[in-house]
């Protein structure tokens, strides 16, 4: 397994998979504006070249279909990334962490779908790199805890209750890699 995965180009330019051309323009001029190193403000030079390197390759039918064929299984690999490094601190901190992971991916995807927030708890599954046994007790914690809710289809969503605690415990996230924080292979997209 590679020491470090490429960064998922949806997340680094914070949209959906179905962003139409136009979207992918709009947002590259926004966040290029915002990350150029040359801004003195929030000016930041390896977000600016992740920024560039994900919108070459969304902005090119071609790419962009290639990129997504291969996407399912960058998004596995990561999720064994993850499962790795949960593994290797104690119970209580896994749990933190899983629940923590539970609600960034929920967030992720109430930002970036937010007509179809919620994800089907086989998805979750997947997405987290867990069975069900394991993600059980975190998923229930969270729920009593009102972060989470399911719809009337059973999915799982975020509640303005978990994007708070979320944010606040943002820093006990660090402790694991960033999924996103790879560097992806010179060629490979």
């Amino acid at each position: 397994m590679p020491q470090q995965l490429a960064s998922d180009y949806y997340e680094v330019m914070q949209i959906s998979p179905n962003a139409e051309l136009d979207t992918i323009q709009r947002v590259y001029r926004i966040l290029a504006q915002r990350y150029h190193p040359d801004n003195q403000a929030t000016g930041d030079a390896e977000r600016f070249r992740l920024l560039t390197e994900a919108y070459e390759v969304l902005s090119e039918p071609e790419k962009r279909a290639h990129y997504d064929v291969n996407r399912p299984q960058r998004l596995q690999e990561r999720s064994y990334l993850l499962s790795e490094a949960i593994r290797a601190v104690t119970d209580v901190e896994a749990e933190q962490l899983l629940r923590l992971t539970v609600l960034e991916l929920l967030y992720a995807r109430r930002r970036t779908e937010p007509r179809t927030p919620g994800i089907f708890y086989a998805d979750l599954e997947t997405l987290v790199g867990q069975p069900r046994e394991h993600i059980e007790f975190g998923l229930w914690y969270l729920s009593q805890k009102k972060y989470v809710d399911r719809t009337d289809g059973s999915q799982l969503v975020i509640t303005v209750d978990g994007v708070d605690y979320l944010e606040a415990n943002a820093s006990l996230r660090q402790r694991v890699p960033r999924l996103t924080a790879g560097r992806s292979p010179v060629g490979t997209y």
